[in-house]
């Protein structure tokens, strides 16, 4: 027997059914049960029942000359899924018992054996880290292992991220790519190895998603506790609102765009977007990383932002409309004159910043500084990023909308 195989141990009347896991002594035993949970067991006087060996022992299905067992069907569409890591995309070395990295179509249908004939797939890795480590420079290597899975003759794209930081990737891509294809987010809030797992329906609907005729970024998760449906949010306006629910993502400011039906396998989108093939696709993955996000508190000293004099651009999360303490406005008027884009923003989770109604909010436009409409906070800094990059003028960018993220009106559930 080897970990790996599922089994059967029996000792002093207590039997157990299980996955065997790797061992860290001689004298023990580890079966991962079908709770979740892991068992130690004493190898003394314990009956074992191999009841099933591992068809992916990583010896017979990686040696010299193995080829991928998953066959290619014409008749299918291929989907590209990338991992960035993350809960959703860990797959267990039954030999040492740590993640590995390794994701190609075989470890992803193993993982999830409900994706098979639903598309052909391909595997590719450009992080394996977790969500909190991300940075723009991996933002970047992601646009642009999308953009040649896309090039390569991808129907859609999957990318597996944790939930921590995905609305920021997200967002992110939303601006460095045009695509001609979905690019669908998706991850989980909670392991493979937990009976309340999220993983095997998001992969599903995000899978479904990706071979929609809808061609645009979206994040793919739990529309509720229950297992009956994934909610489909634009990109640029999903956040994540819960630390642990399955249902943690949210659309601010409106209801999700769309649904997927677990189920019947149905994708319904309840407002207009770009479809499949409307442009063709372009990558433009500059970003200028010099750019802030300064929450403001009360009472807060407005050196908080000496630091600032050699950023490119600042995105502040103001009170209400969008504003901060008058003892501010001077130094942000510096920062202005000096050439950095300060853009505002509201702490507030529905609305947008208007600037116009009070003393303050005039004063911090005559300050130089932009509105950015109900654009997100987290949003607005991937925006001010890339548009700092790629645009002549940076700051009136933050005033149009690229991509949904600053909507026309604020009319919530809509």
């Amino acid at each position: 027997m080897n970990p790996g195989d599922r089994v059967r141990v029996e000792r002093g009347g207590v039997e157990n059914e299980g996955v065997l896991m790797p061992s860290t002594t001689a004298e023990n035993l580890v079966v991962k049960l079908p709770g979740g949970y892991n068992v130690g067991i004493a190898r003394d006087d314990a009956a074992v029942e191999v009841l099933e060996r591992d068809v992916y022992d990583v010896e017979s299905a990686s040696g010299d000359g193995a080829e991928s067992t998953v066959e290619f069907d014409d008749d299918l569409p291929t989907v590209s899924l990338i991992s960035t890591g993350g809960t959703i995309a860990s797959t267990v070395d039954y030999r040492t018992g740590a993640v590995t990295a390794q994701f190609d179509a075989e470890d992803v249908l193993r993982a999830v054996p409900d994706l098979a004939g639903r598309a052909n797939y391909r595997g590719r890795v450009v992080a394996n880290i977790l969500s909190e480590n991300m940075t723009p420079d991996v933002w970047q290597e992601l646009a642009t292992a999308v953009a040649e899975e896309i090039e390569a003759g991808a129907d859609g794209v999957v990318v597996m991220h944790g939930t921590d930081t995905m609305q920021y990737t997200a967002s992110a891509l939303s601006f460095m790519l045009d695509t001609p294809v979905p690019i669908v987010f998706t991850g989980s809030q909670r392991s493979a190895d937990r009976p309340s797992s999220d993983n095997v329906m998001n992969a599903v609907c995000a899978v479904e998603a990706a071979t929609s005729d809808r061609a645009e970024v979206l994040v793919c998760m739990h529309e509720s506790s229950s297992d009956d449906a994934c909610a489909l949010h634009r990109a640029t306006r999903v956040r994540k609102n819960h630390t642990s629910r399955r249902d943690a993502f949210e659309t601010v400011g409106a209801k999700p765009i769309g649904r997927v039906d677990y189920d019947t396998e149905r994708v319904e989108f309840r407002r207009d977007g770009p479809e499949r093939g409307d442009v063709d696709l372009s990558l433009a993955s500059d970003l200028e990383t010099s750019v802030e996000l300064v929450k403001f508190t009360p009472g807060m000293n407005p050196a908080a932002l000496d630091h600032l004099d050699d950023a490119a651009g600042v995105v502040i999360e103001g009170t209400g409309l969008g504003h901060v303490a008058t003892d501010w406005i001077d130094r942000i008027e510096e920062l202005v004159d000096d050439g950095t884009v300060v853009a505002m923003t509201s702490q507030c989770l529905e609305g947008r910043v208007c600037d116009r109604v009070y003393d303050t909010g005039r004063d911090l436009l005559d300050a130089g500084v932009v509105e950015a409409g109900d654009t997100l906070p987290e949003t607005a800094t991937a925006k001010l990023m890339w548009a700092l990059a790629n645009r002549d003028d940076p700051a009136a960018a933050m005033r149009e909308s690229l991509v949904g993220e600053l909507q026309d009106r604020s009319v919530p559930w809509t």
